[in-house]
């Protein structure tokens, strides 16, 4: 009974246990943080086949988790930043060699050395044969069929990023280059279409927005150096 001599309601042996817990819990708040077995029973759903027995280890296991996974996303992005900027210097170091070039053999020396420094293994101007003539090559240039250009590039594309094609444009062997990257050199007039390809044996080594535009940017200077010495119109 109450104070005020009313019976109390009774409550069924299920229910009252109910209550008796719900109190327990109120009262023993750090207590019950402190034992992950009792937190495991009563929240089996969130640790489910975590086989949980001590709740702060489980917490400091799970955290060091996820820093370990967030330390390999932010290592990722930091050295994709500094790939990004070797490559910067060395897109502009080679534009100075360029400027400096003093005969048609050094700007094609330079565009040639260029390779490694962009994280290629090798460079190669490919040149449309004009009108099926078939004229011999000179070395680091390679002959390739009317079209291949635009096969290649699209009809106004100016560069790409490809994971295939290298025995089309590096000739034999050049299947073992799994990264391409291939730009359109304008040369003007009734020039024959022509390509600056690089090509990496890692696979997606000139992937990224960043990358790609350097690459192109290196290409258009290399370009007017030819055009320059060649006397060619602008495109």
């Amino acid at each position: 009974m109450n104070r005020n001599g009313e019976s109390a309601p009774s409550l069924d042996p299920a229910q009252a246990a109910a209550e008796a817990v719900k109190a327990y819990i109120r009262m023993h708040r750090a207590r019950l943080a402190a034992d992950g077995e009792l937190l495991a029973l009563l929240l089996p759903e969130r640790f489910e086949g975590a086989e949980v027995r001590d709740l702060q280890r489980f917490a400091i296991e799970r955290l060091a988790a996820e820093n370990q996974a967030l330390k390999i996303e932010r290592d990722a992005l930091k050295g994709s930043q500094d790939r990004g900027a070797r490559l910067g210097e060395g897109v502009r170091r080679f534009v100075l060699d360029l400027l400096d070039a003093r005969s048609f053999a050094d700007v094609i020396a330079v565009a040639q050395g260029a390779a490694g420094a962009f994280g290629a293994d090798k460079a190669v101007f490919c040149v449309e044969r004009s009108d099926g003539i078939d004229a011999a090559a000179t070395q680091g240039v390679r002959l390739i069929g009317p079209g291949t250009v635009t096969a290649v590039l699209g009809p106004g594309g100016m560069g790409a990023i490809l994971s295939g094609g290298g025995e089309l444009l590096f000739g034999p062997g050049g299947a073992a280059y799994k990264s391409l990257a291939a730009f359109r050199l304008r040369f003007g007039g009734d020039a024959r279409g022509a390509l600056y390809v690089l090509g990496a044996v890692a696979e997606g080594r000139f992937e990224g927005r960043e990358i790609e535009a350097d690459l192109g940017y290196f290409a258009r200077a290399l370009e007017r150096a030819i055009r320059a010495w060649l006397d060619l119109p602008k495109a």
